[in-house]
């Protein structure tokens, strides 16, 4: 193929250069190496960006100013004193903001700096490692608040932006899709979080904290973890979330209800579906922890959990949206399914205590 010609140069398709000629008529066309000086410094002045960096650079503009990157203070038995860095999404509009447990620790204070050179000391109001999610409140004024989205309204191949401070480098925005929806992150022995969203945007220490946004820079989630090149991690925002959210800001902590009983998702067999009004999804009981409500309920590894509190729970999700505080020491009715009959129970949760 030969040049494509217009006015006064032309771009050689095979060599994806400028060479001397008529103005190229398609604007999309490469021009790594420029050689028509003048003819590029007008297109680039005058060129639109196409759809998808117009999107990118749209997001960016408006999140990069209230994604602060966080300087904490660390104590390590080891090395002596050091800080760690993160990222965390103003959400309010008096100065609270939205990262990870594991970028604040243990510690109690650090400093926030944000895009327009401006920094304020915060202060931790409270953390859940069992969510890893913090919540900070900023000591002076903080730019407007971040817009949460919902996370349970995406879908596989959706636009997403990461905006954090990769590696200290402040203001990093990157993009990518939603590679995959529903991964679990375990945490400890004893509790997963449920509907991590998984994405391809490029994701790198510091970045922990910052927000992944959806097309109209909405957060939709928490950057948490590079689970490997290309593949990265985000706790979703939620209903679930914004409970955890709202118990850390009164309460510094989140208080859960626990059951004693590891479940999985599992299909009912087709020839109990009917009974079921069709239902083909429960949670298998893999096993139950001697001792604990469910196994003083007489819950058995191998039930099928079908209804809990009289809700159907189809995922781990399901359940844990239902132990809350509100559900310690409080009877909860369970249905499982037990070789073919359905057998009711009561279980009383009792406080989860994190290891």
């Amino acid at each position: 193929m030969g040049p494509i010609e217009g006015a006064d140069c032309a771009v050689d398709p095979l060599g994806g250069g400028w060479i001397a000629g008529p103005e190229p008529r398609d604007r999309y066309a490469r021009f790594d190496f420029l050689l028509c000086n003048d003819v590029i410094k007008g297109m680039a002045s005058t060129e639109p960006l196409d759809a998808y960096s117009a999107v990118v650079a749209g997001v960016a503009a408006r999140l990069t100013p209230k994604v602060a990157s966080l300087r904490v203070p660390q104590s390590r038995s080891a090395r002596g004193p050091g800080e760690s860095l993160g990222s965390a999404v103003v959400f309010t509009a008096d100065g609270f903001l939205l990262t990870n447990a594991h970028v604040v620790g243990s510690a109690t204070a650090g400093t926030a700096a944000f895009s327009d050179g401006s920094a304020e000391p915060f202060q931790v109001v409270g953390v859940d490692r069992l969510s890893d999610l913090a919540v900070v409140r900023a000591a002076g004024p903080t730019p407007e608040p971040a817009e949460l989205g919902e996370a349970d309204q995406l879908v596989v191949g959706q636009l997403v932006v990461a905006v954090g401070n990769p590696l200290g480098l402040a203001g990093s925005v990157t993009a990518g899709v939603v590679s995959a929806l529903g991964r679990s992150l375990p945490v400890g022995d004893r509790w997963l979080i449920e509907d991590v969203i998984q994405t391809d945007a490029a994701l790198n220490p510091g970045n922990s904290g910052g927000a992944l946004a959806d097309s109209h820079a909405r957060v939709i989630g928490i950057n948490t973890a590079v689970a490997g090149v290309g593949l990265g991690l985000a706790v979703p925002v939620n209903a679930t979330t914004r409970r955890i959210i709202a118990a850390l800001m009164q309460d510094g902590r989140v208080r859960r209800a626990y059951i004693g009983a590891v479940v999985v998702p599992a299909p009912v067999a087709p020839l109990w579906r009917p009974r079921l009004g069709g239902r083909d999804t429960g949670l298998r009981v893999a096993s139950v922890v001697p001792g604990g409500p469910a196994d003083r309920a007489g819950i058995r590894s191998g039930d099928l959990l079908l209804t809990a509190a009289r809700h159907e729970v189809a995922t781990a999700q399901d359940l844990q949206r239902l132990m809350f505080a509100e559900a310690i020491g409080h009877p909860l009715p369970i249905t499982v399914m037990r070789n073919g009959a359905l057998v009711d129970v009561i279980a009383e949760p009792t406080e989860l205590v994190p290891a």
